[in-house]
Parts: structure tokens; C-alpha cells; sequence
């Protein structure tokens, strides 16, 4: 599972309209950034309380790239 999997799959849990994600991966040669991009009602349970939820998903990515050698970045995107 790469990156824009693993993202995918999380947000579409935590949404009521996982059929509007949309994961954009934009990978260079030492770093990644990933684009999440939901319906506007869904930003918020993405984001979560205080920013919890993206923390997270950040964490769990930082420890996978740093594992693979890379920066991985994570970006929610309004439509």
C-alpha cells in the first residue's frame, strides 16, 4: 500500500461522502506531498477537533516516510 492508499482509506472512514475524496499524490525525489480533497461539510471530520485527526494522519506518515527515506507532506484542499 503506498501513500495515496493508505490516505484514501482513512479519510474515506471518517466521512459521510467517501464517493467525493479525491487523494492527489505528488511525489519528487526526497519528498511527497499528498492532497486530500473532500466535500466541504467533510473538511472538518478530516481535520478533526483541535486538528487531532490530521495530526495523526501526519504522524503515521512521517514514520512511514522516514522509514522509506522521505518527507511526506499532507494537505487538505477545499474543492
Amino acid at each position: 500500500m503506498n501513500y495515496r492508499e493508505l490516505v484514501e482509506a482513512i479519510t474515506k472512514s471518517l466521512v459521510d461522502k467517501p464517493s467525493e475524496v479525491t487523494v492527489q499524490e505528488l511525489s519528487g525525489v526526497m519528498n511527497t506531498v499528498i492532497e486530500i480533497k473532500t466535500a466541504k461539510d467533510d473538511i472538518g471530520k478530516v481535520i478533526g477537533k483541535r486538528g487531532r485527526t490530521i495530526a495523526a494522519m501526519r504522524s503515521i506518515l512521517g514514520a512511514i516516510g522516514t522509514k522509506n527515506g522521505q518527507y511526506v507532506r499532507l494537505q487538505v484542499v477545499e474543492h
